[in-house]
């Protein structure tokens, strides 16, 4: 039966809470029933329930995670009836049970120990059913949490306080049950990408979701296509949209409504359409209300009483540098040398906050959407295309509105001076990367009009040369001083696609470089975010926006320690700039240096958390406003308002205040849509690699080893800067495989079949940084594919041997 009352999602419904707890009923209960608001605020305040976001394995799907209260570790929920029908990334509450049901245990999972791939939905369905066998037959630990404790009464003490911390006296692990009483927030959409499967003799079809994290859900025939039963071989490959509308605690199944025929799987336009949809990213037009709030007289001029109120600026040299392909302009630069050998240097934002006025529909939409998205193809923008691209695009030789912060600074780096305010600009011209990196490394060429884009002739290119030159000089004393102060930075390889104009569809791709000119532009937008973050908690310091990143999580840090001196890899990770300098240093001089660097890189960013926007008034003690990244005390986004709503929030605060309440609530919303778009930007370049794949492929590359665990291990493919799981029970031409593990350090020893049946087996060991040769094929579902090992008694290990060698004469690995 359909469930319209519960359109959104799963809910905390009265139908579905205590009176009903332990599963007695008509029907066997699958989960336990939520208990009541009032019950959670309750236990919260007693400290008997942990509220935490919830992250779900994608590899695993019936491991699933909440942060520790102090969030330094991972409380650990094992199987799907202890998620209690919340999906991944919903806000939960849960309860840990009495300690009767608690056991000892030796074994403690992080996600970053999963083994395994998405499974079957037969193997999905026996998971769900071997979970109900065993919580109806005996306690089973559902949270598996890692105490070193020599007394288990302080220990169980410490859990009820939600205080989760180490003390080292003797191993002991305590394993105890917890499970999902509650959904806060629910955060996922409730809305999946996957396939029909007919039932016969059912009134009902089966929704099999791609992302394994969702259940399965019954959808109604008369919700299907028409000749669905009568054909339901022609839907085999058709990729569908479907909509949870309610799941009952004594099924294991989810209802739903299909939302949308998608197309063909394997289509790029299709699946790009799924992923914006499972992740709610709002891709409709722009409503005529939201249209009616922009200026009607085109092309638009700044009025003469905005121009009396404003700095004028537009005789300055000022101009962009963005990507060549980039058409919303909104952060150019300004470098003017002073008598006194100074230099007077500027970051100029576009003004959106004028045109984006606070409580209209514009607003309202710019707020709910919260970022653009950015994908392989094509940017799902934040506002319309009349004001990204016009409006408010800093587009060469036209007048512009602005935010200015403008420095007086040392050629060193030294702030003498700063001024803020709005502030009306004509940009001289519009460069490219390319355009500014040529001139970096030809400092003194003469570049002819033929080879940059068209300059206002009020200021010529020699003079356009000569400020990028000194903003370039700028830029790395600043970028020294940074880094020498103790910030961090953790690059990772990003994949880049050539596309065909006319197709879209991937003809190459190629690993962006990060070169002089990025360093240059990043280099004075953190300089400004940092000063604008200063600016506005002086100003409002219960009311300021500001962006922190917390440390990285503790007991995580501590693992990846001993797994490095393990290793023999000298990396100290007391700080941000400890942790630079050692990714620096450490790595050898050899080819394969930038590989183990980037392998070790990833390795760093797992205890890593996400930077978070938040207002000042909610969190009191300033220590926790900290970016441990940069390593500074107080950071915010200005530079990007038109792809960014926080930016505009901050633009605002720059004039006025804001109501506190919707403030922090937006900037959590701000959180959220960051993420998905983040996600949704990775899943764009997965789709079209795929699809590269699957049209040039095979391809072969030389990969590194950077992870091992008990039956497969993940490797970077150099070439290409994937990365992709190899599991041994898959790989052709293995007689066998054997695990060990050492402490933190594990390590697999394939054993390969000879050529010769003369001949002894090959032995290869896999471990952290060890060289391996592997072939990236199309699979047979649409849009994977698979990394395979080629065979060791073809191809030598050089890198393994090469760090035997290392490690023997401790050249700059001890």
């Amino acid at each position: 039966a359909k469930h319209p009352q519960c359109s959104a999602g799963l809910t905390n419904s009265p139908a579905d809470k205590s009176k009903n707890r332990g599963g007695r009923g008509s029907k066997k209960q699958v989960f336990e029933s939520y208990m009541t608001s009032e019950e959670v605020s309750h236990g919260l305040k007693r400290g008997e329930l942990i509220q935490g976001q919830l992250r779900i394995n994608p590899k695993k799907y019936h491991e699933a995670f909440i942060p520790s209260p102090d969030d330094t570790r991972d409380i650990f929920l094992d199987g799907i009836v202890a998620r209690n029908r919340a999906l991944n990334g919903d806000i939960v509450v849960v309860q840990v049970l009495p300690r009767e049901q608690w056991k000892v245990d030796y074994t403690v999972m992080s996600d970053t120990d999963c083994e395994g791939a998405s499974e079957s939905d037969t193997q999905r369905e026996n998971t769900v059913q071997k979970a109900q066998m065993k919580t109806a037959r005996t306690p089973r630990p559902d949270v598996i949490m890692e105490d070193q404790c020599s007394d288990q009464d302080e220990l169980i003490r410490k859990v009820q306080n939600t205080t989760l911390t180490d003390t080292v006296i003797t191993p002991l692990t305590l394993s105890f049950v917890c499970q999902v009483v509650y959904i806060v927030e629910k955060k996922h959409s409730r809305a999946a990408t996957g396939f029909l499967k007919f039932l016969p003799d059912k009134p009902f079809a089966m929704f099999s979701p791609v992302d394994h994290r969702v259940p399965r859900i019954n959808v109604q025939l008369a919700d299907c296509p028409e000749d669905f039963c009568s054909r339901p071989g022609d839907y085999t490959n058709t990729l569908f949209i479907c909509r949870i509308t309610y799941w009952a605690a004594d099924s294991n199944f989810a209802e739903g409504q299909l939302a949308k025929t998608l197309g063909q799987a394997g289509e790029i336009e299709p699946e790009t359409e799924g992923i914006l949809i499972e992740y709610d990213v709002d891709f409709s037009e722009f409503s005529d209300e939201v249209l009616g709030c922009l200026p009607k007289n085109l092309p638009w001029t700044i009025p003469p009483e905005e121009m009396r109120q404003r700095r004028d600026l537009r005789k300055e040299c000022i101009f962009t540098i963005d990507p060549a392909t980039a058409r919303d302009l909104d952060d150019a630069l300004s470098c003017k040398q002073l008598p006194d050998g100074n230099f007077e240097v500027g970051v100029h934002i576009a003004d959106v906050s004028y045109f984006v006025e606070e409580g209209n529909a514009l607003d309202a939409i710019a707020s709910q959407r919260a970022t653009s998205v950015y994908m392989v193809q094509k940017v799902i923008p934040m506002l319309p295309r009349l004001l990204c691209e016009e409006l408010c695009s800093l587009n060469p030789l036209t007048d512009r509105l602005t935010f200015s912060v403008i420095w007086k600074i040392t050629p060193e780096g030294k702030i003498l001076s700063e001024w803020f305010g709005r502030s009306v600009i004509r940009s001289s011209v519009k460069l490219s990367y390319d355009h500014a990196q040529s001139m970096i490394e030809a400092p003194e060429k003469m570049f002819s009009a033929a080879e940059l884009p068209p300059v206002d002739p009020e200021h010529p290119i020699d003079e356009i040369h000569q400020a990028v030159l000194n903003l370039h000089s700028i830029a790395k004393n600043l970028r020294s001083q940074r880094f020498s102060g103790g910030a961090l930075r953790l690059d990772q390889l990003k994949l880049s696609f050539t596309l065909d104009k006319e197709t879209m569809m991937p003809q190459g791709c190629y690993v962006y470089q990060y070169r002089d000119s990025n360093k240059l532009v990043e280099e004075f937008m953190l300089l400004a975010n940092i000063a604008t973050a200063h600016h506005i908690h002086r100003r409002f310091p219960e009311l300021a926006l500001l962006r922190r990143h917390p440390p990285p999580k503790a007991k995580m840090v501590d693992e990846l320690q001993e797994l490095c001196d393990q290793l023999g890899i000298d990396i100290d990770l007391s700080s941000a700039g400890a942790l630079n300098k050692s990714l620096n240093t450490t790595l050898g001089d050899d080819e394969y240096s930038p590989a183990r660097k980037e392998v070790l890189t990833h390795m760093c960013s797992r205890p890593m958390q996400m930077a978070l926007y938040f207002c000042s008034g909610v969190l009191k003690q300033e220590q926790f406003f900290k970016h441990y990244a940069l390593n500074v005390p107080l950071y915010t986004h200005f530079t990007s308002p038109i792809r960014r709503y926080a930016d505009i929030i901050v633009h605002r605060l720059l004039a006025s205040s804001l109501s506190f309440n919707m403030f922090q609530k937006q900037a959590s919303h701000c959180n959220d849509k960051k993420t998905l778009s983040k996600r949704v930007q990775e899943l764009s370049s997965e789709l079209f690699f795929g699809v590269f794949v699957k049209d040039c492929g095979p391809l072969d590359s030389e990969a590194m080893v950077m992870g091992v665990l008990d039956q497969s291990f993940d490797v970077l493919v150099l070439k290409y800067g994937v990365q992709k799981r190899i599991y041994c029970k898959s790989i052709t031409g293995l007689a066998s495989f054997h695990h060990h593990k050492v402490g933190k350090k594990s390590e697999l020893t394939l054993v390969w079949i000879p050529e010769d049946p003369e001949k002894p087996p090959v032995e290869q060991v896999i471990s952290i940084f060890t060289l391996v040769e592997v072939q990236l094929k199309a699979d047979s579902a649409p849009m994977k594919y698979s990394a395979v090992l080629k065979s060791a008694v073809e191809h030598t290990n050089a890198l393994y041997c090469f760090m035997q060698e290392e490690l023997s004469d401790s050249s700059g690995w001890e």
